[in-house]
């Protein structure tokens, strides 16, 4: 009997397959990412698959009540315009309840988003390049390394930010030394910013990187990029903070492409004005 396509929960092990695929389409996911978007929302992630074969693939990662964010949404080339993709697609937002939905769209795409009722709010350009060494200044000493210790105040730092919970996703994305390098300026109460770096397929990007000021934001990142070791990074910055960009032209980086952010509901209010690098476009 000829096998049909159904949309299940993914299997342990299918992520990484999910990311492979990414890397594939040229999205250039970090080669350490899944385990803790999986730690997130261990059921926000929805494989296609004919029979036992994966075919298709899409996140839709649940940060607490009020935020979700969709990400991940693909097929395989050789299963494409089978309505597949639909299939993936309503399954995924089915997941999101009545949950603002966050989305980053390429410029192919952002029309057939909007036909679902997805709003751009601001665009994020992608910086590249092999970043130029600079003395991070005043702020240097203030840098350490994120520690357990130091997660609590992290954490509270971060929700004022992103527009969602994500306590297990940063608990397991900075306290995995292993996988990423984390750094924080400040502590406690008094976090002033913090950010991390991660290998990529191709070279490292830089994401989260939040901070108050741009001097802090300039400190953290003069001691990530250290970690590359003259290899390329990549960084996502908000089109909208004048300083971002600014700060990621004086690392010696060029914008490459860029996507929208759009969303399905009432938009969140984000500071843009700290935000200098988004975690990830790929999964949110």
């Amino acid at each position: 009997m000829k096998s049909t396509f159904a949309v299940r929960t993914m299997r342990a092990g299918e992520l990484e397959l999910a990311l492979e695929w990414a890397r594939q389409e040229g999205w250039n996911p970090g080669v350490d990412d899944a385990p803790a978007f999986w730690e997130a929302d261990p059921s926000g992630f929805l494989v296609g698959a004919i029979g036992e074969v994966p075919v298709g693939c899409i996140s839709v990662v649940r940060y607490g009540e009020s935020f979700a964010f969709l990400g991940l949404y693909m097929l395989h080339p050789e299963f494409r315009g089978r309505g597949y993709g639909k299939q993936l697609w309503n399954k995924g937002m089915a997941l999101t309840g009545d949950r603002t939905v966050g989305l980053d769209g390429v410029a192919a795409q952002q029309e057939n988003y909007s036909r679902y009722g997805f709003k751009a709010a601001y665009r994020t350009l992608r910086y590249g390049g092999i970043p130029k060494v600079l003395d991070a200044g005043e702020q240097a000493a203030q840098v350490t390394p994120v520690t357990h210790g130091k997660l609590q105040g992290l954490l509270e730092y971060d929700a004022a930010i992103f527009p969602g919970l994500r306590h297990s996703f940063i608990k397991a994305w900075c306290g995995s030394p292993e996988r990423r390098k984390s750094f924080i300026v400040g502590g406690g109460s008094r976090v002033r910013g913090y950010g991390t770096i991660r290998r990529c397929f191709d070279g490292y990007k830089i994401g989260p990187l939040f901070a108050n000021k741009p001097e802090v934001a300039a400190a953290l990142l003069a001691r990530m990029v250290t970690e590359a070791k003259g290899a390329h990074i990549y960084m996502d910055v908000p089109a909208d903070n004048a300083q971002a960009i600014r700060l990621a032209e004086d690392f010696g980086l060029s914008p490459i492409f860029e996507t929208a952010r759009m969303y399905r509901g009432q938009a969140p209010e984000i500071p843009l004005d700290r935000v200098f690098g988004v975690t990830t476009l790929e999964l949110g």
